[in-house]
């Protein structure tokens, strides 16, 4: 089902989709296309950022992009128009695109007012939500009164054809009436970099849109001159009031708001320390023969365009301890009040990434042969990487594995991904003394901590689940005989 509504046998508006799960907004993140440009069906047309993932969005149909209704960086609900297209060009003039705002609400249409009350239609491939869901006003609407200049001001802002104003125009305020301040995303981020807040800054591009040069002017001395491009005198700038996410030199702090995936992670962290009794555990394990397998590995031939590394061998380990500990691998319903014990294992490996901590998982992981494993553990951390992970793969999550030692910390104590029953923490492999055959030797050692959640699993059961992870990784032949 496509998110979209007609607004004529001609225009066609497409609307922010739910993209998984029930979440309620996210951010444009970037345009594809402009006004005027020619879309075809399930071409992309923008990247949207949620609380779980960045994620691109087709569009369902032919045409050419009439409007843009949200710039880059504006965060959307669900529900409301992003683009509109036209699907029959060349048979008239088109109308003018109607007043839009970044704050602007959906606007509604006969056809939009048709539609059944219930579930907001979802992007294909997703999941969905579970129920409609309330939206919160937006704050800054631009009123009716400033709507036609509004939308001048960001579709020019769009399509980036700012340009000073004339000399004969006196500069506009730097924010419309109800607004926020107009300007282009590269120069809201040159202002952070500077500690201005553009409120302050008396605009003199076209239609009150703030120019980079707005910017140096307002971040300059009292003294100094404003700079040639700008056609109209600027004022000094007055005193600063540091914006949320604004720094400068003299600064002491800075302010970033919590949004996207920041904003997931804290609020999952905070939900599973204080629903789910954590408990952890620690080994210190001599992985020398763990070590010396992966270099063998590389050599295969079977393993030829797979990467191989410690992480591939400790996460066949701790599939092998589950198999041989099942009762591990469970959840906890809190509804029911049942114990709910998995009969698969879906591996979560958790990544860093530019955009924040997420957790995807490879499904099924438990059937997997090593060379398979091996090649899922690849693209799901290149597709990390590149913050092209959906949501779908975030989801259904049993175990997972966080590997700290890639930074050179030796271990911790990991906080349990929500609904999951235990993680694995993997400290820094290093060279240090070890007793090895009644000799002190140089030996690869490396730090375990197992957390789990002790409704689901006590003491007993965590304890034979890391000593078995450490004895398969002190004696990989253990992953043949165990498995």
């Amino acid at each position: 089902m496509t998110t979209m509504t007609e607004t004529s046998a001609r225009f066609r508006e497409f609307k922010m989709p739910d993209v998984g799960e029930g979440l309620t907004e996210a951010e444009i993140l970037k345009w594809f296309v402009q006004p005027g440009d020619t879309v075809t069906d399930g071409q992309v047309v923008c990247e949207v950022e949620t609380a779980k993932a960045a994620v691109e969005l087709p569009i369902p149909f032919d045409g050419v992009v009439h409007e843009l209704r949200f710039p880059e960086g504006t965060t959307v609900d669900v529900g409301q128009v992003i683009i509109a297209i036209d699907v029959a060009p060349g048979s008239g003039d088109a109308p003018a695109p109607a007043a839009a705002a970044p704050a602007q609400e959906p606007v509604e249409t006969p056809e939009a007012e048709a539609e059944p009350k219930g579930r907001t239609p979802v992007l294909v491939g997703y999941g969905v939500a579970e129920s409609s869901t309330k939206r919160r006003p937006r704050k800054g609407a631009a009123p009716a009164p400033e709507a036609a200049a509004v939308a001048a001001a960001v579709q020019a802002e769009l399509n980036g054809h700012g340009a000073p104003a004339p000399a004969s125009v006196p500069p506009q305020s730097g924010v419309p009436a109800g607004g926020r301040p107009l300007a282009k995303p590269p120069v809201r981020k040159l202002a952070k970099d500077l500690g201005i807040d553009l409120a302050t800054v008396v605009p003199t591009g076209k239609d009150g849109i703030i120019t980079r040069e707005d910017v140096h002017a307002a971040a300059a001395p009292a003294a100094a001159e404003a700079p040639a491009a700008v056609a109209s005198p600027v004022a000094p700038a007055p005193a600063v009031t540091e914006a949320p996410g604004a720094v400068s030199d003299s600064a002491r702090e800075t302010r970033i708001p919590v949004k996207g995936v920041r904003k997931a992670i804290a609020q999952a962290m905070v939900g599973s320390a204080f629903t789910a009794p954590h408990v952890t555990e620690f080994v210190t394990v001599d992985v020398t023969r763990t070590m010396k397998l992966v270099a063998e590995l590389k050599e295969d031939k079977d393993m030829a365009g797979v990467r191989v590394n410690p992480l591939l061998i400790i996460a066949k380990a701790l599939l092998v301890a589950i198999k041989r500990n099942p009762e591990v691998n469970a959840a906890w319903d809190e509804a029911n009040q049942e114990i709910v014990q998995k009969h698969y294992v879906n591996l979560g490996i958790a990544a860093a990434t530019p955009r924040g901590l997420i957790v995807p998982n490879i499904k099924d992981a438990h059937d997997k042969t090593l060379p398979q494993l091996a090649e899922a553990l690849g693209e799901l951390v290149a597709t990390a990487r590149d913050g092209k992970t959906s949501p779908a793969a975030m989801a259904g999550g049993t175990v997972t594995i966080t590997n700290v030692g890639v930074f050179g910390v030796d271990t911790g104590t990991p906080i349990l991904n929500p609904g999951e029953s235990a993680i694995l923490a993997v400290g820094a492999i290093k060279l240090q003394p070890w007793v090895h055959k009644g000799k002190v030797k140089p030996r690869q050692v490396t730090t375990l901590a197992l957390s789990f959640d002790h409704r689901l699993v006590d003491g007993e059961l965590g304890s034979k689940v890391l000593a078995d992870v450490a004895a398969i990784l002190e004696q990989p032949k253990r992953l043949i005989t165990w498995a």
